[in-house]
C-alpha cells in the first residue's frame, strides 16, 4: 500500500465507519495518547521496566499503526500529501546530513 492509498482509505473509513473526523486538536491529543503507548511498549520491551501482568498482551505492531492512523487523520484533516511531505523532508535531510552521521565518531 502505498501511502496515497493508504490516505485514502483512511478517509473512506473515517466518513463511512466513524461517521467524520474528530477535530484537529482531538486527533493531537489522541495522537500524543498514541504515541505514549508506544513509548510504555518500547520502555518495557527494550529498556529497563518490566511489564506488569495487565501489560503483557500488548502489541507493539498495533499501537505503532494506531500512532500512523491518527497521524494520516491529522494529514488528511489539514489538506498534508504524506507522499510529498516524506519526499521533502528526505530530500532536506539528504543535503543537511550529507556527512554528518558518516563524520560521527559515535557510530563507527
Amino acid at each position: 500500500m502505498t501511502i496515497e492509498e493508504a490516505q485514502d482509505l483512511v478517509d473512506r473509513w473515517i466518513n463511512t465507519t466513524g461517521i467524520r473526523y474528530f477535530n484537529e486538536l482531538t486527533n493531537t491529543a489522541i495522537l500524543m495518547e498514541e504515541v505514549g503507548e508506544v513509548a510504555r511498549i518500547m520502555a518495557r520491551k527494550y529498556g529497563e521496566q518490566s511489564f506488569k501482568e495487565s501489560d503483557k498482551s500488548v502489541d507493539l505492531a498495533d499501537e505503532m499503526a494506531d500512532v500512523l492512523f491518527v497521524l494520516i487523520c491529522l494529514a488528511n484533516q489539514t489538506g498534508i500529501d504524506l507522499t510529498a511531505a516524506l519526499k521533502k523532508n528526505l530530500e532536506k535531510k539528504s543535503i543537511r546530513d550529507a556527512d554528518r552521521h558518516r563524520n560521527n565518531e559515535k557510530l563507527k
